[in-house]
């Protein structure tokens, strides 16, 4: 999407900067202003179509996954000055083996009553209403929209989402917060793009809605609450293990190049989250988190 957007912007200058037509009344005119954002619409249409197909996601896939983007490893190692003693390994193959990486060790706040963020990244937690709109991948989604279940979503009302935003210098793997059961198979849907033109093809807006796949989770200290993995447009690139019942700490899945977000839903009255994070969220900035990492406290019941 970002090629994408600078090719726009080129396509858009090069129209401004030879202005040829601005004196000429005939080109002023409506018939041609609609025949030109036509043409200039369909270009745009053309390359975004392009760069969101699975024939360009399989090309980079392909590229990711080949010793030529070795080249991008040494500079988000000096960029983020990540400890490689930490990892299981110290040289890779391909980037995407560098995006795997392993911890030799996962540390997690052990405490039954605190519940601990999944995964390393920068984290937000929204209050859940059937009005909210929250923002994930530069995509807009209502609950029932990002589960594709209204029935499900419904149980989730005035309770929380909580988002986080792996970066690509983030460690891309994560693990169950809590002891429990997955209560059901893991839902996943696809990513699609839908393209509306509106009235006299003027200009035309684009909704895209990212891979994702979530599980139902039956928690020892938190109830039933929903873990969601999000991935790429149109591959998803999220890697679950087939695990029934689960230790808090052990580890769920990873991402591949590609994927990036996990979000948790929580049920109302079951978490005080940490009230810095909340702040934050509120002035509309992300709390940077590690993996085990405590976010909040169970409420207890009395």
């Amino acid at each position: 999407m970002k090629i994408y957007s600078k090719i726009n912007k080129k396509i858009d200058k090069k129209i401004k900067k030879k202005n040829i037509f601005s004196n000429l009344k005939f080109f002023n005119n409506k018939k041609f202003c609609l025949y030109y954002n036509l043409n200039k619409n369909l270009i745009k249409r053309i390359l975004l179509k392009f760069f969101t197909s699975k024939f360009f996601a399989h090309i980079m896939s392909l590229y990711f996954k080949s010793f030529l983007s070795k080249i991008h490893i040494n500079k988000i190692i000096k960029k983020n000055k990540i400890n490689l003693k930490l990892f299981k390994k110290r040289k890779f193959n391909s980037y995407n083996d560098f995006f795997t990486r392993e911890y030799k060790k996962i540390s997690f706040d052990p405490k039954k009553e605190h519940f601990i963020s999944p995964c390393d990244g920068l984290i937000s937690i929204y209050p859940i209403n059937n009005r909210s709109v929250y923002t994930i991948k530069n995509t807009k989604y209502n609950i029932s929209d990002l589960l594709c279940n209204d029935k499900l979503s419904k149980e989730y009302i005035n309770g929380n989402i909580i988002i986080l935003r792996l970066r690509p210098s983030d460690y891309h793997r994560y693990i169950f917060i809590d002891k429990g059961t997955r209560f059901n198979q893991t839902q996943k849907i696809k990513g699609r793009l839908h393209t509306i033109r509106p009235i006299a093809f003027k200009y035309f807006n684009v909704f895209k809605e990212n891979s994702r796949e979530y599980n139902i989770l039956e928690t020892e200290n938190f109830g039933k609450i929903i873990q969601m993995e999000v991935g790429a447009l149109l591959v998803g690139k999220i890697h679950n293990y087939p695990i029934t019942n689960f230790l808090k700490g052990q580890e769920k899945g990873f991402f591949s190049f590609g994927g990036s977000t996990i979000v948790l839903l929580v049920k109302k009255e079951i978490i005080y989250f940490n009230e810095k994070i909340l702040k934050n969220t509120f002035l509309n900035i992300e709390t940077e988190i590690k993996l085990g990492e405590k976010i909040g406290t169970k409420k207890i019941i009395c």
